[in-house]
């Protein structure tokens, strides 16, 4: 007779799930993954329908049934949205870049212990979860260092993220101290072992840190509205004045006399700031689980 009281032989979540749970999964599964894809589905929707058909449905439409791409030629043939993707584009790849190099080089100068003064610096790296700049001290300095009104101010000031530093860092302290040591035996430096050992064991965590990078500059509007002018803009802000401020942008500043609903526009520029990080981002998918947790995990 089987005693009630014996402990199970396996965890209740390692248990094979019955039919029933299996298809309540699918279905939580399937109204989250609706309710996500919805708003962005009827932003292109909206982005592609003429404009009878956003009067006739109330200034949304789903699935259109004349799609046109008036909204995205008169976008894209003004001149403001179109350089500030460029500029967008070059801030983010030269900002990532920028930043991923400072960051492993600090993270693995941290990372190595008897490196000189990383204790103190680990510490005022910490310290900056605590208190952070205000908005005028950080002005301030963007200023005495000559940075206004430049792309510099729009890098420089967000160039090294603490928490991306400190993932970076526990990473590297996990890889094996047995391949450093033969790599010093072979008379490798630290330059050559960080670039020989450290980085291709480290290829998950660079690759979900230089997509928080990335993210955060594609979506930086904030310091371009404190530190540069117009013709300086990034995508958000142009995103920003066409949802926020939409009465200051009409047919003069995109040079056409004419122009497609508001609507259409404000979600034909939507979907031109938002598209590319979401196609980018599956890609990477696979490496969050893996990077941020064995950064995180001692052991």
């Amino acid at each position: 007779m089987r005693n009630p009281f014996a402990l199970p032989s396996m965890p209740p979540w390692m248990e094979r799930p019955t039919a029933l749970g299996r298809a309540t999964k699918g279905l939580a599964l399937a109204i989250i993954c609706a309710l996500v894809l919805y708003p962005f589905v009827l932003a292109i929707g909206t982005s592609l329908a003429p404009a009878d058909e956003l009067i006739k449905h109330g200034g949304w439409v789903l699935l259109p049934d004349r799609p046109t791409l008036e909204a995205y030629r008169v976008l894209l043939s003004g001149g403001v949205v179109t350089r500030a993707a460029v500029v967008t584009v070059g801030i983010t790849v030269c900002g990532t870049a920028i930043s991923m190099v400072a960051t492993i080089m600090l993270a693995y100068g941290l990372s190595r212990s008897g490196s000189a003064g990383s204790k103190p610096i680990l510490l005022m790296i910490l310290g900056t979860f605590l208190f952070t700049p205000g908005i005028i001290p950080g002005y301030l300095m963007v200023k005495q260092l000559g940075l206004l009104d430049t792309y510099g101010a729009l890098i420089l000031p967000v160039a090294l993220n603490a928490f991306n530093v400190i993932v970076v860092r526990q990473f590297f302290m996990n890889v094996p101290g047995e391949l450093l040591d033969a790599a010093r035996m072979d008379g490798a430096g630290d330059l050559t072992i960080l670039r020989k050992v450290i980085l291709p064991l480290s290829k998950a965590v660079i690759a979900v840190v230089g997509l928080f990078y990335a993210v955060g500059y594609w979506n930086a509007f904030f310091n371009a509205m404190l530190y540069v002018q117009s013709d300086k803009y990034p995508l958000q802000m142009i995103l920003r004045s066409y949802i926020i401020e939409a009465g200051q942008m009409n047919g003069g500043d995109l040079g056409l006399a004419k122009l497609p609903p508001d609507q259409a526009i404000k979600m034909a520029v939507l979907v031109i700031a938002v598209g590319p990080i979401i196609c980018v981002y599956p890609f990477l998918q696979k490496y969050f689980v893996k990077g941020v947790l064995t950064g995180a995990i001692k052991g």
